[in-house]
């Protein structure tokens, strides 16, 4: 009786022994690959034995009551019924909701820390923010340090669970199959059975999977290929600005985790950032080897469960001047003055290379400055609270006997050109190495600009158009009360479209020579500065008359000028409108001076390149009033006549 109850076992083994050869050989017909090859489709991803891989392939297709974990399937007990299945949840969205939900806590990045106590007492002390080295380089949305799941898996990456690897095999095998590495590090192939591959080095990955299938087959070639990388979780603890648990790509290293938790915060250190693994410290990297010395050495590459640790900030420096990058740095100990100008990449192009100025804020017996050679930086510690200063030079005006001169000379002379010429140069040297001035020079009309009297001229310009700004504002304070109220919008409109323009308008830093209006030649003793410009114009051959008259116009000078008067252009012009301030009338000479009524611009002789302005009658205590008032004081502060015409139509 046992005998046959074996053999009826035995048959049953028997049979199914042989279904599952059908079933296996006639898939492997479809998929075009020899039966039991390492890179079957239909292999389980688990590390047990491939007559238990198939088995369960076998039942997971043939068993009414399937594991309700593959394909989707609702999460129930076996015996649940069919009612009512269609509204449990099922596992992928167990996992969805899962995931999303961490997405929405993970990996978010605060807005960069609030300044510190040594920032605000640095701002208030210069009167502008200096910001805490490294901060802008962690801002929110614009620096993305992590490193992505897709990069270039270098060679001596470490494969860990999780990891999914793509095997492809030619010659007496065909095919390709992706496998993850399963929890005990191991992927399994069919034919071959499990592979540990985990702690194996990208670069030996090759090796490792060839040789395990050589043991079963030959005639072959591989190629094995990291496709996809798990994430790891690590902790960023400490003075972080985001401080928590991280999931990053396992290519990640320990820079990239800090920046993803928002750098340090204000009382956190970039100068030791330690990573402490299984309990010991196995890094400690300094943030500013990265940032400033482009150097990733100790920037080690992380591992699942990495603990990263931001201790307190050490002593912090301000370095502040002409130096490459102004900013709050942090020393570590034993440090000089060196190494923060080091950090702020020295002293730039203007600053001075041979001197600091050092205040030690935090020693109440040497607050004040210390002007110390640049030598002596490497033996000067550093402490906290300090201020090194780099002073500038290359902004320092030089005396006129120490300058080495650039000059633009053209128009009307022989040779024009810029000429470099040693200190004391004249316009008579200048002249001469022209060439002298030809036959047509105008000289009354040479136009002499220099560099340092455009500044002073801006700085006056901009100082009037403020009182005029001032007196527009207060201009509805004093209209006069029988003035319409449209007629005061539209002249405050008028006058404030005006400022707008002036405020435009550059002076062009003129300086009025005093040339005799029949001179031929320019004057001797001039010393020249750098960059000083000079045009000689050719003899001019209009007038200009504009402002409140009939025809404004530039009209041409004919044989008989010389006897003409301002008043007799005028009426070329079809004389003032009514509405002219005849009392205003001013005259700008071709060389750059201004005539007014007080020394008898009507009376003067006109001379070829003149311009005659006539301005608008205006009501007392208004803004045209005081335009009117400073008109010809807009000259003296270079503005030229042409500006004023054309802000002024």
């Amino acid at each position: 009786m046992a005998f046959a109850k074996t053999f009826v076992r035995g048959g049953k083994i028997a049979v199914a022994g042989i279904w599952l050869s059908l079933a296996s050989a006639s898939f492997a017909q479809v998929a075009n690959l020899p039966s039991g090859s390492p890179v079957s489709p239909d292999q389980s991803t688990s590390s047990n034995s491939g007559t238990s891989s198939q088995s369960n392939s076998a039942n997971a297709n043939t068993n009414n009551n399937s594991n309700p974990y593959v394909n989707n399937q609702t999460i129930s007990s076996l015996d649940v019924s069919e009612k009512g299945q269609g509204d449990l949840l099922t596992l992928d969205q167990i996992l969805s909701a899962k995931n999303a939900g961490g997405e929405k806590t993970d990996n978010i990045i605060k807005k960069p820390p609030q300044p510190g106590e040594f920032e605000q007492y640095i701002e208030a002390l210069l009167g502008r923010k200096v910001p805490l080295f490294g901060t802008k380089l962690v801002l929110p949305a614009l620096r993305d340090f992590a490193a992505p799941a897709t990069a270039t898996v270098p060679p001596d990456y470490i494969v860990q669970p999780g990891d999914k690897i793509d095997i492809a095999l030619s010659g007496s095998l065909e095919g390709s199959v992706e496998r993850e590495v399963d929890t005990n590090g191991k992927v399994f192939l069919t034919g071959v059975g499990a592979v540990r591959v985990a702690g194996v080095r990208n670069s030996d990955l090759h090796d490792v999977v060839a040789r395990a299938i050589g043991t079963k087959f030959r005639g072959f070639t591989a190629s094995v290929t990291i496709t996809k990388l798990r994430g790891i979780r690590v902790y960023v603890t400490g003075l972080a600005n985001n401080p928590g648990a991280f999931t990053v790509s396992s290519l990640s290293t320990l820079a990239n985790a800090v920046f993803q938790a928002g750098g340090p915060s204000e009382g956190g250190s970039w100068r030791t950032v330690k990573l402490y693994r299984n309990g010991h410290q196995v890094a400690d990297f300094d943030l500013y080897q990265l940032m400033r010395g482009g150097s990733r050495v100790n920037d080690v590459q992380l591992q699942n469960e990495d603990v990263l640790f931001i201790p307190p900030a050490g002593p912090q420096i301000a370095v502040i001047g002409s130096v490459h990058e102004e900013a709050i740095y942090e020393a570590k100990p034993g440090e000089s003055v060196a190494d923060m100008l080091a950090a702020a990449g020295g002293a730039n192009t203007v600053g001075d290379p041979a001197h600091f100025v050092l205040y030690q804020t935090g020693d109440p017996d040497r607050a004040g400055p210390q002007w110390l050679a640049t030598s002596l930086a490497s033996a000067t510690p550093i402490g906290a609270g300090d201020i090194v200063q780099v002073l500038s030079t290359g902004t320092l005006a030089m005396p006129i006997a120490q300058q080495k001169v650039l000059v633009r000379i053209e128009g009307e002379v022989q040779k024009p050109g810029v000429y470099y010429v040693p200190p004391g140069t004249t316009f008579a040297d200048i002249v001469s190495q022209a060439g002298g001035l030809t036959s047509k020079a105008y000289s009354f009309g040479t136009k002499f600009t220099r560099q340092s009297v455009k500044i002073q001229q801006q700085e006056s310009f901009k100082e009037a158009l403020d009182q005029l700004e001032i007196s527009l504002a207060a201009a509805p304070l004093s209209q006069d009360p029988t003035l319409a109220a449209g007629d005061r919008d539209s002249q405050l409109a008028a006058a404030r479209a005006v400022l707008m323009r002036l405020r435009e308008a550059k002076p062009d830093g003129r300086v009025v020579l005093g040339i005799a209006p029949d001179a031929t030649t320019l004057p001797r003793n001039v010393v020249l500065e750098n960059n000083d410009a000079i045009y000689v114009p050719p003899l001019a051959s209009t007038v200009g008359v504009f402002g409140a008259v009939y025809r404004p116009a530039s009209f041409l000078v004919d044989a008989d000028h010389k006897g003409k008067r301002v008043r007799d252009y005028i009426d070329q012009a079809g004389g003032s409108l009514r509405s002219a301030d005849k009392g205003g009338i001013f005259v700008v000479r071709a060389s750059g001076e201004v005539i007014s009524k007080k020394r008898g611009s009507l009376n003067t002789t006109v001379l070829p390149g003149d311009v005659i302005f006539v301005p608008v009658r205006t009501q007392p205590n208004l803004f045209w009033a005081h335009l009117r008032d400073i008109t010809s004081t807009l000259f003296s502060f270079g503005l030229s006549a042409a500006t004023l015409v054309a802000v002024t139509k």
